[in-house]
């Protein structure tokens, strides 16, 4: 039997072997690192990693007082992992998740069944599924040298992020962006552009990051979403989002314009 990379989550949490210099890694073996149940459902992800075979399954308990392996959250998997690999990670959660939130069929209620890698077929009716993405946009306002920095009431830190929210059905990724910004802050934007996207699979997203500039108005937080915010220099931030998201890309480019300019 050819060996596989293991990715293994228990609920939120993916288990990491320990290796002997004291970092962590994904099981890399012929058999699956923690013994599968008869229920469970072994899914195959592609691309494979480096030319071998990725594998992913959900366990009913968690791994405890286990010499060889540590659990931790999938974000803080970051701290551990090449990107290449906690980017798999993401993948395997995102199809875990929607595994387990498609055991039957939503136009006749019989029982799905997998019918390829990524898609599944309703056993009574022929429907078919495939994992679906919630789009959101995100983006970096900027007033001089000043950026529109905000807290979200469900952040579960104190940092302080930008303002992003779900695209709706029927509009352009740049009309959700003037939306979500009237709408949480009561201020208008122009000269929106494009910089990149994330896979957030926090639990199943896609996340769409643009730049913007002030154009009008009061701020006007919408409590309902937002605890605080408020206009920041480019060297006198507040506590700003870890690295493995694309706001802090999006603050880390804009900080760096500014940086150049100093001699």
């Amino acid at each position: 039997m050819e060996k596989s990379y293991w990715f293994v989550f228990c609920k939120n949490d993916i288990l990491l072997e320990k290796a002997e210099d004291g970092t962590c890694i994904i099981p890399h073996q012929e058999e699956p690192p923690i013994p599968l149940k008869p229920w469970t459902t072994v899914h195959n992800i592609t691309p494979w990693i480096d030319g071998e075979p990725v594998k992913t399954y959900s366990i009913d308990y968690p791994v405890t007082n286990n010499p060889h392996y540590h659990a931790c959250g999938l974000r803080d998997s970051y701290k551990y992992l090449p990107t290449n690999m906690y980017l798999k990670a993401g993948k395997c959660a995102e199809i875990l998740y929607w595994d387990s939130n498609t055991k039957f069929c939503g136009v006749c209620g019989g029982p799905m069944k997998l019918h390829t890698d990524i898609s599944k077929r309703c056993t009574c009716c022929g429907k078919e599924v495939w994992p679906q993405l919630a789009t959101a946009i995100i983006v970096l306002i900027q007033r001089g040298e000043e950026v529109l920095l905000v807290h979200a009431r469900n952040f579960k830190s104190d940092f302080y992020g930008l303002v992003a929210g779900f695209v709706e059905t029927g509009e352009t990724l740049e009309e959700a962006v003037e939306r979500e910004v009237l709408e949480e802050t009561g201020i208008r934007i122009k000269n929106i552009r494009y910089h990149a996207s994330q896979p957030w699979p926090y639990p199943c997203g896609l996340m769409v990051g643009f730049y913007a500039e002030y154009e009008s108005g009061q701020l006007h937080l919408q409590k309902s979403e937002l605890s605080r915010g408020g206009w920041f220099r480019y060297d006198n931030l507040p506590h700003i989002p870890e690295k493995l998201s694309i706001a802090r890309q999006l603050i880390d480019n804009w900080v760096r314009q500014f940086q150049r300019q100093q001699p």
